[in-house]
């Protein structure tokens, strides 16, 4: 399983086609965390699995998504919801509750993915607006037989080495 994650747009839909461009095809799905800003409609987002974040105003995105991808279940929220600011405490016992393998959600604007017990948790980070850094990022998760990598890029599709992470079985 290979998927596409971002998160955090707001409103910017050049990149989110450049995404659905480079990634169509290649990823198993594309996923967005919310915040896009943009109608659901749009043909910028309508290749992503969406959410709706505090910025959308489009009421046509849930908020929250759980999809069983390639065997793995996958739940998407933007995270402002389940105080992810604060702790990820509620988001993982409404993962473990959804049966969750992984959890995407963005909100904070700061890129980090971890495992906690047997879910991997990833927020992208912004593709607009970063926090933390100074790269706005996204990132391609895929799941391989004995682990799962989780690579970060950059906009302009150069991988932040000092931020792949690995997670074995």
């Amino acid at each position: 399983m290979k998927l596409l994650v971002v998160s955090d747009s707001h409103g910017s839909s050049g990149i989110l086609k450049e995404l659905a461009e480079k990634y169509s095809g290649v990823v198993d799905a594309m996923i967005h965390c919310g915040d896009s800003e943009l109608k659901a409609d749009d043909e910028a987002i309508v290749p992503f699995i969406t959410v709706r974040g505090n910025c959308d105003m489009d009421a046509r995105f849930p908020e929250c998504q759980v999809k069983t991808i390639v065997g793995s279940k996958v739940f998407v929220t933007h995270g402002h919801l389940f105080g992810i600011k604060m702790s990820l405490d509620k988001l993982f016992y409404r993962a473990k509750e959804e049966g969750a393998d992984f959890v995407f959600f963005g909100h904070s604007h700061l890129v980090g993915a971890e495992r906690i017990e047997d879910i991997i948790f990833l927020n992208p980070g912004s593709i607009l607006l970063p926090r933390g850094r100074v790269e706005r990022t996204y990132a391609i998760v895929e799941k391989l037989p004995q682990k799962v990598v989780v690579k970060i890029y950059d906009d302009a599709h150069s991988e932040l080495d000092d931020l792949r992470t690995e997670f074995s079985f």
